[in-house]
């Protein structure tokens, strides 16, 4: 009979080399030559390492379902079944060019709590569930971290199900192809909170010395198309003075951006993720170029002032240029409160485990921000070298992945046994 023992819980770590172990075994899937992986969302390689989860999970006596967009729940019971389950996990598939931690980790890490508490003979009061999302990167399909989305309800499924990826194909088409429509509906499991652990993909928590992130939320991000509309005309009969030079335009539009950026520091980003000349030729003066604008920032009232600042600038620049500027915001997302009562007890779990940790905000997108809408949410950072991620040469050490997967472990623990709270009386 498996037992809740507080001194046994309160003791217990991962096994830190069956970790380690599962992250190079998996990266066999979709394993790229300079040591990465390429394992596009719902491609062959990420139905292979979809049915190696499978397979792992029902081995540690899980329970598996897969949702309508191919999301895989293992559930391990608990002594109150009434209880909804406390959640955790994070996506198994990569960029065309990803590493071996990114969302790996938060997968993995999760199955390896699964597997501690079933070597240690241990129960918890609620029941216990390990989830693989499908497509959080969105290097596939657009949107990314969309079937967290349609879980929280912000599309639907057969929305989603519509999606085409570059050559065609939908959601729906590369789901079948790889056996994973599953038959439940999406959103209709109730999860009781979410914790996801990850790599941090930024810089700081290495440069500080500090093991644990402890995550308090996401930040906002706004997305723009441009284009900037000036005159075709040629190179070398078109006098400087006299140019409508659409590309000269954007440098001054770019380095606007950053200026503005670097305004609201530390903590707002502003990129030109990609830039094109429409009907390019040698010596023409570029006379159409389009571009995006990504600006995040943890602080609402930033965005606002930012976009104010960044049309302000597009304005100038055209007025002045003789040219026109078109800047449209595409998606706006606010930032993410996570659940404070859940970042608490990440922060007392990395405590008790004697880590050194800092509060952090997620400068990335992840699906925790989508489920903090609907689920007491928060995350666990652990360090990455040199902050580098979406690169095959993304590394973690064998040591922080363990520590990560330690604090997840007591963080489920605490919030797995926790008293029941009963709704308030009416």
């Amino acid at each position: 009979m498996a037992e809740t023992n507080p001194s046994k819980t309160h003791n217990l770590r991962a096994d830190s080399a069956r970790l380690w172990a599962t992250i190079l075994e998996t990266a066999a899937f979709g394993g790229t030559p300079a040591g990465g992986i390429n394992r596009l969302t719902l491609s062959a390689e990420d139905g292979r390492v979809r049915d190696w989860f499978r397979d792992a999970c029902e081995a540690a006596g899980l329970t598996v379902t897969v949702d309508a967009l191919g999301t895989q729940y293992a559930v391990r019971a608990g002594r109150d079944m009434s209880r909804p389950p406390i959640a955790f996990g994070s996506h198994l598939d990569t960029q065309p060019t990803g590493g071996k931690f990114d969302g790996v980790l938060g997968v993995l890490a999760g199955l390896e709590v699964m597997r501690s508490l079933n070597d240690a003979g241990l129960e918890t009061e609620a029941p216990l569930m390990v989830v693989n999302w499908t497509n959080e990167e969105g290097s596939r399909f657009a949107p990314a971290m969309m079937a967290s989305a349609a879980y929280a309800g912000d599309f639907t499924t057969d929305e989603i199900l519509a999606k085409r990826d570059a050559a065609g194909i939908t959601v729906a088409e590369a789901l079948d192809a790889i056996g994973y429509r599953g038959a439940e509906d999406v959103g209709a499991r109730a999860i009781g909170a979410f914790v996801e652990l990850h790599i941090e993909q930024g810089p700081i928590l290495e440069a500080e010395g500090k093991t644990i992130g402890v995550v308090e939320g996401g930040q906002g991000i706004m997305w723009f198309d441009g284009l900037i509309t000036g005159f075709e005309s040629h190179a070398g009969t078109t006098p400087m003075p006299r140019r409508r030079d659409a590309l000269l335009a954007l440098s001054e539009f770019a380095l606007a951006a950053e200026r503005i950026a670097l305004a609201h520091a530390p903590s707002a980003v502003a990129t030109i993720g990609e830039a094109q000349i429409l009907a390019p030729s040698r010596n023409v003066v570029p006379g159409r170029v389009a571009f995006t604008v990504d600006v995040r920032d943890p602080r609402s009232p930033a965005l606002d002032a930012i976009e104010a600042s960044l049309r302000e600038a597009a304005t100038e620049i055209a007025e002045r240029r003789r040219l026109e500027i078109a800047l449209t915001r595409i998606w706006r997302k606010e930032p993410v409160p996570f659940d404070p009562a859940i970042v608490a007890a990440v922060d007392a779990a990395a405590e008790s485990l004697g880590h050194a940790r800092r509060r952090i905000i997620s400068g990335a997108g992840h699906d925790a921000c989508n489920l903090a809408a609907k689920v007491p949410t928060a995350m666990i950072f652990v360090p990455c070298k040199d902050g580098v991620s979406h690169n095959e040469s993304e590394s973690a050490t064998p040591g922080d992945c363990a520590a990560g997967a330690d604090v997840l472990l007591q963080t489920v623990l605490r919030l797995a046994n926790a008293p029941r709270m009963e709704p308030p009386a009416r």
